[in-house]
């Protein structure tokens, strides 16, 4: 069995420095017998010359379409658009499986190419829990982006640009001095989904800046849709994927509802999903406009960026690559068959 290639890509996305791989993890997978190509990044917030330290190859920024035939090529998020047939086998975060309009475009290059696809949100254990996760740190930074555009509009205003921050303390210094002069009046906060990792996040965040979030979770969803405590609090965050049976937090007809909510922290951010349980928004929100207002009086802002832990790419980066790493150290061996699972899967929607 000749040496499993690992071939770490450079994020072409706008501000997104994270890694799925850290220089001791591809020293840990060295010494297992790997061999790691780390592509250089203008980006990423580790700096190559820790991978070249740590016995990595290096190869030219986006050369992964060269790389040999046996290569993994390994990123996180969405590729760059293009028609080009993928013929490598690729780990990233491919959102392909829930009939978005970009996902499959994806598997069409992935059938005419030949290559599979190790879809990250699918790699997981045999009860189905992901093996690793950025959603933590998702909850985190949703729950901060969410609280900064409740600041705004309490100061008549919509919430500007966002952007990425050393820590987790500085995000934090930076929240208490924007609702400074809101401490007699902090927002009520509703979380639904909040006993997993990404409801977790968003309220140790609420909790750390002295607001006491409610926390729901499936018990408290379990009767179904309406749900009219969504509308009775200011910030509403939805840490719950999308799936078939989600029911519906927010209807169409919220923006024009009695309410009190103001702002939506959609954290899952899955818009375009058919079973989406925010229905008053269709797109995704930017780290350049982080806020989509979708009513004016009075004002309801939705936001929904989907690359939050990049809010935090250092703390985000070494939390998911400690995850991940065990799992790449058996690529090949599949000893859990978590890799078998994410092949069998992508096999299964990739059928024309």
């Amino acid at each position: 069995m000749s040496a499993p290639h690992l071939w770490l890509r450079a994020e072409e996305r706008a501000h997104e420095a994270r890694t799925g791989l850290t220089p001791d993890g591809a020293r840990a997978l060295i010494a297992a017998g790997f061999r790691v190509t780390v592509e250089a990044s203008r980006q990423r917030i580790i700096p190559l010359d820790a991978y070249i330290a740590a016995g990595c190859a290096t190869a030219p920024e986006g050369s992964w379409p060269e790389a040999p035939d046996d290569a993994v090529i390994f990123g996180l998020k969405e590729l760059p658009e293009s028609e080009a047939p993928l013929r490598h086998a690729h780990i990233m975060f491919g959102h392909a499986y829930k009939g978005q309009p970009s996902g499959q475009k994806l598997l069409a290059r992935f059938r005419a190419g030949g290559g599979r696809l190790h879809d990250l949100e699918y790699l997981t254990e045999s009860s189905g829990r992901r093996v690793a996760a950025f959603g933590y740190w998702a909850g985190y930074a949703g729950a901060a982006v969410a609280l900064l555009c409740w600041a705004a509009q309490a100061r008549g205003d919509i919430a500007g640009p966002v952007s990425s921050v050393a820590d987790a303390a500085s995000l934090r210094a930076m929240l208490a001095s924007e609702l400074a002069p809101f401490t007699d009046a902090l927002p009520s906060v509703l979380i639904i989904g909040a006993l997993g990792r990404v409801g977790t996040g968003a309220a140790d965040l609420c909790t750390a800046l002295g607001i006491t979030p409610t926390r729901w979770d499936m018990a408290e969803t379990a009767r179904g849709a309406p749900f009219p405590e969504v509308l009775d609090h200011a910030i509403f965050l939805n840490c719950i994927l999308a799936r078939p049976g989600t029911p519906v937090f927010v209807p169409a007809s919220a923006p024009t509802d009695p309410r009190r909510l103001s702002v939506i922290g959609d954290i899952a951010c899955d818009p375009d999903s058919a079973f989406s349980p925010i229905r008053v928004y269709d797109r995704a929100t930017t780290w350049d406009q982080p806020a989509l207002r979708v009513h004016r009086s009075p004002p309801l802002d939705v936001t929904a960026i989907d690359n939050l832990p990049a809010l935090m790419p250092l703390e985000s980066s070494e939390d998911f690559a400690a995850q991940l790493l065990p799992h790449l150290l058996h690529l090949q061996t599949d000893p859990t068959r978590t890799w078998a699972r994410a092949l069998a899967l992508y096999q299964q929607h990739a059928k024309a």
